[in-house]
């Protein structure tokens, strides 16, 4: 696979962003990202871990400090990104490097877990890079945010500002995931806390704080999380703004035709 499968102008942008991208909510995010990865993962150990998209690295400094692994590795598009893990000297990290956004630098079977967490929606040829992760890998987590509702169409502006050039329901990921070789062993829905809410409220989008605001907010996320619980699955995932499956390469290839 060449370099050239990933656009420059996506590379750029992403190399923009994390020379100026927001530490504290980024930070805010990744708290959480890491816990689901942990909660996803209940029951099992992982000895050698990599991160693909890593970002700035603030996924891996949670997983780090909670001793998720005792080895991790990162792959990141972005230069600037690359700096950003570098200079955090996140303990058990052994190497941090830039690929291709495809291709990556490592044999058959080299992790027992590859991370992609809020990747997948950004990637122009998802396929292409599934099938280079179940190369390397034994297990793979994955986490993207469910954008996708009735009538996203008329919102592309909305979601192409942050990148999110594919959308996914938890249903059509797991579809994605079985028609790539993947088993799904486990999963989990979330859906985002007060507590990030009043970040992208109050920070992010510089409004007014308001006792009442508050009080909406936390009615929501309450609300939801009750009808989540009490309804099952099926309403849960209608309701979830993030969906998270741990797999593992399946047995054998579905035959297309």
């Amino acid at each position: 696979m060449q370099q050239s499968a990933i656009s420059d102008n996506v590379k750029t942008a992403y190399d923009e962003f994390y020379q100026n991208h927001d530490e504290a909510w980024r930070m805010l995010g990744a708290k959480y990202k890491a816990q689901h990865i942990i909660d996803v993962s209940k029951g099992r150990t992982f000895k050698k871990v990599l991160e693909v998209g890593a970002g700035d690295g603030s996924i891996l400094k949670f997983l780090s400090e909670q001793n998720f692994a005792p080895e991790y590795y990162a792959v990141e598009i972005s230069e600037s990104g690359v700096e950003h893990i570098l200079s955090r000297n996140i303990k058990d990290v052994k190497s941090v490097q830039a690929f291709d956004g495809y291709k990556l630098p490592f044999d058959d079977n080299s992790f027992d877990l590859i991370i992609l967490s809020h990747v997948l929606e950004h990637v122009e040829h998802e396929r292409l890079l599934l099938r280079e992760i179940k190369r390397v890998a034994r297990h793979t987590i994955i986490e993207v945010p469910i954008d996708y509702k009735p009538g996203v169409d008329s919102r592309i502006k909305h979601f192409l500002a942050y990148g999110h050039i594919n959308m996914y329901t938890p249903t059509a990921l797991r579809y994605l995931l079985n028609t790539e070789g993947f088993e799904v062993e486990g999963d989990l829905t979330s859906i985002i806390p007060p507590e990030v809410t009043k970040f992208n409220t109050y920070v992010n989008q510089k409004k007014a704080k308001s006792i009442i605001t508050d009080l909406k907010i936390t009615a929501e996320f309450t609300a939801k999380d009750s009808l989540s619980k009490i309804l099952g699955k099926k309403m849960s995932e209608q309701l979830a703004n993030a969906y998270t499956v741990l797999c593992k390469k399946a047995d054998h290839q579905l035959e297309i035709f």
